[in-house]
């Protein structure tokens, strides 16, 4: 565990310039934003900052979602056929935190009891809760309502994913149900993504136009878009850039699917 004050130039270009990714809600920056264990390595860290100006102290807690068709989160206690809870893997250290402003801490996470691992993919996201410092009595913010005094507090979370990975992937990935909607102010691609097999995917979406003399020019591109186990398929849909600067009447879209940094998993030309 390593806690440190950083000076606020420190911290942006940590976060800014950074070529690792970086989760932001509220005053709390966490980096990177999911962490994989795949077999290489037991012990991976979360740097933690606090971007505000008061101290915060967070709770560190596991929790379990399932994610919805359309790419929402919903909280469950037991896990769905097909999926596999990571929490009784991990351990972490801190489970609590103090941040002054400025101050970053990193969190400690291990491997633990993954000898008879079955193959494939366990996963369970660490949430980050805030929790409020207790005020001397009277010392309450409040607003008045038609003369009662109402009390008004905010609960502030955020959650990141982590993955076990046992075995080798039997995934595979193929994009359908391509459409492209026009009469929107900025044209919108829908699609749905197609996952098989025993682990989630994670990774990229690009759309590029092709036009008719074969030149290509990218519009639009959406990262981190994921498909978690034991869903089977995404509904996913984002608006095109540059759309100007081409004739969407003619020649063709191709859409892939990346890994971050890694091969194409999945492609699909759509006729224009």
């Amino acid at each position: 565990m390593i806690k440190k004050l950083l000076s606020p130039l420190l911290l942006f270009f940590i976060f800014v310039f950074s070529g690792l990714a970086t989760n932001a809600q509220g005053d709390l920056m966490i980096m990177p934003k999911r962490l994989v264990f795949d077999g290489s390595e037991r012990s991976q860290e979360i740097n933690l900052a606090n971007t505000g100006s008061d101290t915060a102290v967070y709770a560190i807690s596991f929790v379990n979602y399932i994610m919805t068709e359309k790419g929402n989160f919903e909280q469950v206690e037991e896990p769905e056929e097909g999926q596999r809870f990571a929490e009784d893997f991990l351990r972490y250290f801190p489970r609590r935190v103090s941040l002054a402003p400025n101050e970053a801490q990193t969190i400690r996470v291990q491997l633990t009891r993954t000898g008879n691992l079955e193959q494939g993919e366990y996963r369970s996201h660490m949430y980050f809760r805030a929790v409020e410092e207790q005020t001397a009595l009277g010392a309450e913010e409040t607003e008045e309502s038609e003369g009662i005094s109402i009390n008004i507090k905010t609960v502030f979370g955020i959650s990141i994913p982590i993955i076990i990975r046992e075995g080798t992937s039997t995934t595979n990935i193929n994009l359908t149900d391509l459409a492209l909607d026009t009469e929107t102010e900025s044209p919108k691609l829908s699609l749905v993504i197609n996952r098989k097999g025993n682990m989630s995917v994670y990774g990229n979406l690009t759309a590029t136009h092709i036009a008719p003399n074969g030149t290509q020019t990218e519009v639009g591109m959406v990262k981190g878009v994921s498909v978690y186990t034991p869903n089977e398929k995404r509904i996913f849909s984002f608006q095109l850039r540059n759309a100007t600067e081409v004739d969407l009447n003619s020649g063709k879209l191709e859409v892939s699917y990346a890994e971050e940094k890694g091969e194409t998993l999945a492609s699909k030309i759509y006729e224009l």
